[in-house]
Protein backbone atom coordinates (compact mmCIF):
# COMPACT_ATOMS: atom_id res chain seq x y z
CA UNK A 1 0.00 0.00 0.00
CA UNK A 2 1.51 3.59 -1.16
CA UNK A 3 2.63 5.49 2.09
CA UNK A 4 3.89 8.89 1.15
CA UNK A 5 6.29 11.32 3.49
CA UNK A 6 5.71 14.89 2.48
CA UNK A 7 7.74 17.34 3.40
CA UNK A 8 6.03 20.97 3.15
CA UNK A 9 7.77 23.91 2.88
CA UNK A 10 5.06 27.33 4.24
CA UNK A 11 7.81 29.46 3.17
CA UNK A 12 7.70 28.55 -0.66
CA UNK A 13 6.78 31.19 -3.46
CA UNK A 14 7.59 33.28 -0.91
CA UNK A 15 4.53 31.95 1.54
CA UNK A 16 2.02 30.98 -1.06
CA UNK A 17 2.69 27.62 -1.47
CA UNK A 18 0.31 27.59 2.15
CA UNK A 19 -2.77 28.41 0.79
CA UNK A 20 -1.85 25.11 -1.40
CA UNK A 21 -1.96 23.22 1.52
CA UNK A 22 -5.45 22.25 2.59
CA UNK A 23 -6.34 21.50 -1.13
CA UNK A 24 -3.27 19.11 -1.31
CA UNK A 25 -4.09 17.22 1.74
CA UNK A 26 -7.78 16.89 0.75
CA UNK A 27 -6.98 15.39 -2.51
CA UNK A 28 -4.89 12.84 -1.28
CA UNK A 29 -7.40 12.23 1.18
CA UNK A 30 -10.10 11.72 -1.23
CA UNK A 31 -7.74 9.05 -3.54
CA UNK A 32 -7.46 7.57 0.30
CA UNK A 33 -3.79 7.97 0.35
CA UNK A 34 -1.92 7.36 3.36
CA UNK A 35 0.71 10.03 4.51
CA UNK A 36 2.78 11.45 6.93
CA UNK A 37 2.89 15.22 6.73
CA UNK A 38 6.22 17.52 8.18
CA UNK A 39 6.24 21.12 8.12
CA UNK A 40 9.78 22.56 8.14
CA UNK A 41 10.49 25.86 10.04
CA UNK A 42 13.88 26.72 8.84
CA UNK A 43 16.77 26.60 5.91
CA UNK A 44 17.91 23.39 6.17
CA UNK A 45 15.13 21.82 8.53
CA UNK A 46 14.09 19.48 5.55
CA UNK A 47 17.60 17.93 5.11
CA UNK A 48 17.91 17.58 8.65
CA UNK A 49 14.28 15.91 8.71
CA UNK A 50 15.29 13.56 6.25
CA UNK A 51 18.72 12.42 7.07
CA UNK A 52 17.29 11.32 10.67
CA UNK A 53 14.37 9.78 9.33
CA UNK A 54 13.26 5.93 9.08
CA UNK A 55 12.29 5.75 5.50
CA UNK A 56 11.54 2.21 5.15
CA UNK A 57 8.09 2.72 6.22
CA UNK A 58 7.21 4.54 3.19
CA UNK A 59 6.73 4.21 -0.24
CA UNK A 60 7.70 7.52 -1.31
CA UNK A 61 9.29 10.81 -0.46
CA UNK A 62 7.32 14.17 -1.64
CA UNK A 63 9.06 17.56 -1.87
CA UNK A 64 5.71 20.14 -1.71
CA UNK A 65 7.96 23.34 -2.21
CA UNK A 66 10.54 24.73 -4.62
CA UNK A 67 13.34 23.96 -5.99
CA UNK A 68 14.98 24.73 -2.03
CA UNK A 69 12.89 22.36 -0.65
CA UNK A 70 14.05 19.44 -3.40
CA UNK A 71 17.52 20.62 -3.06
CA UNK A 72 17.50 20.24 0.70
CA UNK A 73 15.72 16.51 0.38
CA UNK A 74 18.23 15.47 -2.02
CA UNK A 75 21.24 16.04 -0.32
CA UNK A 76 19.25 14.61 3.25
CA UNK A 77 18.45 11.45 0.61
CA UNK A 78 21.68 11.00 0.06
CA UNK A 79 22.73 10.37 3.79
CA UNK A 80 20.91 7.11 3.38
CA UNK A 81 22.45 3.80 1.82
CA UNK A 82 21.47 3.55 -1.64
CA UNK A 83 18.90 0.45 -1.33
CA UNK A 84 17.46 2.55 1.60
CA UNK A 85 16.45 5.47 -0.92
CA UNK A 86 13.24 5.54 -1.75
CA UNK A 87 11.70 6.97 -4.84
CA UNK A 88 11.68 10.93 -4.78
CA UNK A 89 8.71 13.54 -6.28
CA UNK A 90 7.44 16.52 -6.55
CA UNK A 91 4.26 18.67 -5.95
CA UNK A 92 5.72 22.10 -7.09
CA UNK A 93 4.35 25.11 -5.06
CA UNK A 94 7.49 26.80 -5.41
CA UNK A 95 8.18 30.13 -7.10
CA UNK A 96 10.88 28.64 -9.74
CA UNK A 97 9.98 24.79 -9.62
CA UNK A 98 12.57 24.56 -12.35
CA UNK A 99 13.38 20.69 -11.94
CA UNK A 100 9.70 20.07 -12.03
CA UNK A 101 9.66 21.27 -15.42
CA UNK A 102 11.41 17.68 -16.71
CA UNK A 103 8.14 16.47 -15.72
CA UNK A 104 6.16 18.76 -17.71
CA UNK A 105 4.71 20.52 -14.15
CA UNK A 106 4.99 24.56 -14.06
CA UNK A 107 4.54 25.97 -10.64
CA UNK A 108 1.55 25.28 -8.70
CA UNK A 109 0.77 22.05 -10.67
CA UNK A 110 0.50 20.39 -7.69
CA UNK A 111 -2.48 18.40 -9.04
CA UNK A 112 -0.60 16.85 -11.83
CA UNK A 113 2.25 16.68 -9.85
CA UNK A 114 0.32 14.78 -6.92
CA UNK A 115 -0.98 12.43 -10.53
CA UNK A 116 2.25 11.46 -11.32
CA UNK A 117 3.76 10.15 -7.92
CA UNK A 118 -0.01 8.36 -7.61
CA UNK A 119 0.73 6.19 -10.78
CA UNK A 120 3.82 5.18 -8.96
CA UNK A 121 6.13 5.03 -12.34
CA UNK A 122 9.63 5.64 -11.29
CA UNK A 123 12.87 5.76 -13.28
CA UNK A 124 16.27 6.19 -11.89
CA UNK A 125 18.28 9.14 -12.69
CA UNK A 126 21.67 11.16 -12.08
CA UNK A 127 22.73 13.82 -9.57
CA UNK A 128 25.65 16.35 -9.34
CA UNK A 129 27.93 16.45 -6.34
CA UNK A 130 29.89 19.13 -5.95
CA UNK A 131 33.30 19.00 -3.77
CA UNK A 132 34.25 22.09 -2.19
CA UNK A 133 37.48 23.07 0.75
CA UNK A 134 34.86 22.32 3.06
CA UNK A 135 32.37 19.98 2.48
CA UNK A 136 30.37 17.89 -0.14
CA UNK A 137 26.85 18.66 -1.62
CA UNK A 138 24.48 17.34 -4.26
CA UNK A 139 22.15 18.93 -6.56
CA UNK A 140 19.43 17.79 -9.05
CA UNK A 141 18.96 20.36 -11.38
CA UNK A 142 21.80 22.61 -11.92
CA UNK A 143 25.01 24.52 -10.09
CA UNK A 144 25.91 28.24 -11.45
CA UNK A 145 28.77 30.39 -10.14
CA UNK A 146 29.36 34.17 -11.90
CA UNK A 147 26.41 36.13 -13.28
CA UNK A 148 24.36 33.52 -12.48
CA UNK A 149 24.87 34.10 -8.55
CA UNK A 150 24.60 37.86 -8.73
CA UNK A 151 21.29 37.08 -10.66
CA UNK A 152 20.09 34.42 -7.81
CA UNK A 153 20.97 36.85 -5.34
CA UNK A 154 18.85 40.23 -6.76
CA UNK A 155 16.38 37.70 -7.43
CA UNK A 156 15.75 36.43 -3.23
CA UNK A 157 14.96 40.51 -3.43
CA UNK A 158 12.35 40.38 -5.39
CA UNK A 159 10.81 37.08 -5.24
CA UNK A 160 7.81 38.58 -4.25
CA UNK A 161 7.18 38.91 -7.82
CA UNK A 162 7.15 35.34 -8.83
CA UNK A 163 8.25 34.21 -12.06
CA UNK A 164 8.92 37.43 -13.23
CA UNK A 165 11.97 37.85 -10.80
CA UNK A 166 14.38 35.60 -12.34
CA UNK A 167 13.84 38.05 -15.56
CA UNK A 168 14.05 41.25 -13.80
CA UNK A 169 16.98 40.34 -11.82
CA UNK A 170 18.86 39.28 -14.81
CA UNK A 171 18.36 42.05 -16.83
CA UNK A 172 19.52 44.11 -13.77
CA UNK A 173 22.61 42.20 -13.36
CA UNK A 174 23.32 42.88 -17.09
CA UNK A 175 23.86 46.74 -16.17
CA UNK A 176 26.67 45.83 -13.89
CA UNK A 177 27.91 42.54 -16.43
CA UNK A 178 31.42 41.73 -14.67
CA UNK A 179 33.47 38.78 -15.83
CA UNK A 180 36.11 36.51 -14.22
CA UNK A 181 39.10 34.81 -14.38
CA UNK A 182 38.68 31.07 -14.06
CA UNK A 183 40.82 28.18 -14.83
CA UNK A 184 38.58 24.78 -15.89
CA UNK A 185 39.37 21.12 -16.21
CA UNK A 186 37.29 19.38 -17.90
CA UNK A 187 36.46 15.40 -18.71
CA UNK A 188 34.29 14.33 -20.68
CA UNK A 189 32.35 11.28 -22.22
CA UNK A 190 35.17 9.74 -23.53
CA UNK A 191 37.73 10.33 -20.60
CA UNK A 192 39.02 12.92 -22.68
CA UNK A 193 40.87 15.81 -21.00
CA UNK A 194 39.40 19.44 -21.93
CA UNK A 195 41.29 22.80 -20.35
CA UNK A 196 40.21 26.28 -20.19
CA UNK A 197 41.62 29.72 -18.60
CA UNK A 198 39.47 32.20 -19.90
CA UNK A 199 38.00 35.93 -18.25
CA UNK A 200 34.52 34.15 -18.26
CA UNK A 201 30.54 35.53 -17.21
CA UNK A 202 29.27 33.01 -16.18
CA UNK A 203 29.42 28.99 -15.64
CA UNK A 204 26.19 26.56 -15.81
CA UNK A 205 26.70 22.64 -14.83
CA UNK A 206 23.49 21.24 -15.54
CA UNK A 207 21.95 17.96 -14.79
CA UNK A 208 18.35 18.93 -16.19
CA UNK A 209 17.36 21.67 -19.47
CA UNK A 210 15.65 24.31 -16.90
CA UNK A 211 16.92 27.06 -14.73
CA UNK A 212 14.67 30.06 -13.21
CA UNK A 213 11.26 27.90 -14.26
CA UNK A 214 11.31 28.83 -18.14
CA UNK A 215 14.95 29.78 -18.74
CA UNK A 216 15.76 26.86 -21.50
CA UNK A 217 19.50 26.80 -19.94
CA UNK A 218 20.58 23.51 -21.31
CA UNK A 219 18.38 21.61 -24.44
CA UNK A 220 20.79 18.83 -24.34
CA UNK A 221 20.65 18.11 -21.08
CA UNK A 222 19.04 14.56 -20.13
CA UNK A 223 18.63 13.85 -16.10
CA UNK A 224 19.96 9.91 -17.08
CA UNK A 225 22.41 10.29 -19.61
CA UNK A 226 25.71 10.13 -17.15
CA UNK A 227 26.54 13.11 -17.94
CA UNK A 228 26.42 17.15 -16.77
CA UNK A 229 25.85 20.08 -19.28
CA UNK A 230 28.27 22.52 -18.87
CA UNK A 231 27.53 26.30 -20.70
CA UNK A 232 29.64 28.87 -20.55
CA UNK A 233 29.17 32.09 -21.39
CA UNK A 234 32.83 34.33 -22.93
CA UNK A 235 33.45 37.80 -23.03
CA UNK A 236 30.41 39.68 -24.21
CA UNK A 237 28.98 43.38 -24.83
CA UNK A 238 25.96 44.56 -22.50
CA UNK A 239 24.23 45.24 -25.91
CA UNK A 240 25.10 41.80 -26.96
CA UNK A 241 23.63 40.20 -24.45
CA UNK A 242 20.45 41.55 -24.43
CA UNK A 243 20.32 40.23 -27.56
CA UNK A 244 21.23 37.31 -26.63
CA UNK A 245 18.84 37.35 -23.27
CA UNK A 246 15.63 36.36 -24.90
CA UNK A 247 16.84 33.09 -26.63
CA UNK A 248 17.45 31.66 -23.62
CA UNK A 249 13.62 30.68 -23.22
CA UNK A 250 13.98 28.63 -26.18
CA UNK A 251 17.53 27.60 -25.59
CA UNK A 252 18.69 29.26 -28.78
CA UNK A 253 21.76 30.82 -26.69
CA UNK A 254 23.91 27.78 -27.47
CA UNK A 255 24.04 29.51 -31.17
CA UNK A 256 25.74 32.61 -29.99
CA UNK A 257 30.01 32.00 -30.55
CA UNK A 258 30.36 33.45 -26.78
CA UNK A 259 28.50 30.43 -25.88
CA UNK A 260 30.45 27.78 -25.27
CA UNK A 261 28.85 24.03 -24.28
CA UNK A 262 30.10 20.54 -23.39
CA UNK A 263 28.95 17.48 -21.72
CA UNK A 264 31.02 16.25 -19.07
CA UNK A 265 31.85 13.54 -15.91
CA UNK A 266 33.45 15.94 -14.46
CA UNK A 267 34.86 19.43 -13.93
CA UNK A 268 37.08 21.30 -11.69
CA UNK A 269 36.99 25.35 -11.15
CA UNK A 270 39.50 27.40 -10.03
CA UNK A 271 39.44 30.83 -9.52
CA UNK A 272 41.75 33.62 -8.22
CA UNK A 273 39.43 34.32 -5.35
CA UNK A 274 36.79 32.06 -3.97
CA UNK A 275 33.60 32.93 -5.81
CA UNK A 276 30.11 31.42 -4.52
CA UNK A 277 28.48 28.81 -6.13
CA UNK A 278 24.71 28.20 -6.41
CA UNK A 279 23.21 24.87 -6.60
CA UNK A 280 19.65 24.47 -7.21
CA UNK A 281 19.07 27.91 -6.55
CA UNK A 282 20.79 28.37 -3.03
CA UNK A 283 23.86 29.58 -1.81
CA UNK A 284 26.13 27.18 -0.85
CA UNK A 285 30.18 26.35 -1.17
CA UNK A 286 32.59 28.45 -2.88
CA UNK A 287 35.55 27.84 -5.52
CA UNK A 288 37.57 26.11 -6.08
CA UNK A 289 34.96 23.08 -6.52
CA UNK A 290 35.07 19.91 -8.54
CA UNK A 291 31.84 18.52 -9.93
CA UNK A 292 31.20 14.72 -10.77
CA UNK A 293 27.78 13.51 -12.27
CA UNK A 294 26.87 10.30 -10.10
CA UNK A 295 24.77 7.92 -12.50
CA UNK A 296 21.40 6.60 -11.50
CA UNK A 297 21.63 7.55 -7.85
CA UNK A 298 18.18 8.17 -6.70
CA UNK A 299 14.41 7.20 -8.29
CA UNK A 300 11.91 9.80 -8.95
CA UNK A 301 8.33 9.53 -9.31
CA UNK A 302 8.12 10.40 -13.40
Amino acid sequence: MLKLLIIFNPNAGSGRSQKYLPLITSHLEHHQINFDLLTTTHSGHAKELIETADLSQYSGLIAAGGDGTLFELVNGLMQHEAAARIPLGVIPVGTGNAFARELGLMPTDWQKGIEIILQQQTKHIDIGMAQDKHHAMYFINILGMGFVVNAGQTTTKIKKLGKSAYTFATLWETIKLKKYPMAISMVDSNNQTIEMADELVFVEVANSRYTGTSFLIAPDAKIDDGLLDVIILKQISRAKILRLFPTIYSGQHINYSEVKTFQVKSITIKTKQPMPLMPDGEFNGETPVKIMCLPAQIQFFS
